[in-house]
């Protein structure tokens, strides 16, 4: 009799030790899944920083906060919070600073219209068309539509030009920051 019920103890020691297992297994599995899929989003987030149809640094944020679910994450909520921050910074930049720098250099609505065709025009010529294509749109806009010197629709394309570079800039340096976090969360 008293060997059965060592033998049902050790039984349900053996469930315990399975269950135990098979629970953290499950909470690595889960953690491994976290952090696969913030990784691809982040990495998407990089490449949706250069390629407008893509909200890049948005993707970026959505990374960091599926990561904050994962038992690998040590940062708080502050973190999360800093960083949406500075994602709708940089929101307001890409509407905002292009549009400043071409009025800034003398260009119309015509050529902030150009950029943004050129824009579209030259997703189908990766990777020169990004950077060329809304420099060549807001200079085919002024010169078009505002009846502008070539001189003066160029300065004003150049204008464009450098808003569109400056905020693309600053997504892709926040977006690296955003990896870096992730990156060094995981080998800590």
């Amino acid at each position: 009799l008293s060997c059965t019920c060592s033998f049902i103890n050790f039984k349900q020691k053996i469930v315990i030790v399975q269950s135990y297992i098979f629970k953290n297994r499950n909470n690595m599995d889960n953690d491994s899944v976290l952090n696969i899929i913030s990784g691809i989003l982040l990495v998407v987030g990089l490449i949706g920083t250069v390629l407008p149809v893509l909200p890049g640094a948005p993707l970026a944020l959505i990374g960091l906060l599926v990561f904050k679910f994962s038992g690998d994450c040590s940062y708080g909520w502050g973190t999360i919070i800093l960083a949406g921050l500075f994602v709708l910074i940089g929101a307001l930049l890409d509407y905002l600073l292009p549009i400043y720098m071409t009025k800034k250099l003398g260009g119309t609505k015509y050529g902030i219209w150009g950029s943004i065709v050129g824009l579209i025009v030259g997703l189908f010529f990766p990777p020169i068309g990004f950077i060329v294509g809304p420099f060549i749109g807001a200079f085919l806009g002024e010169l078009a539509f505002s009846a502008a010197e070539p001189k003066m629709a160029l300065k004003s394309a150049f204008g464009s030009f450098a808003g569109f570079i400056l905020t693309t800039g600053y997504d892709i340096i926040l977006t690296l920051i955003f990896i870096g976090i992730f990156v060094w969360q995981l080998m800590n």
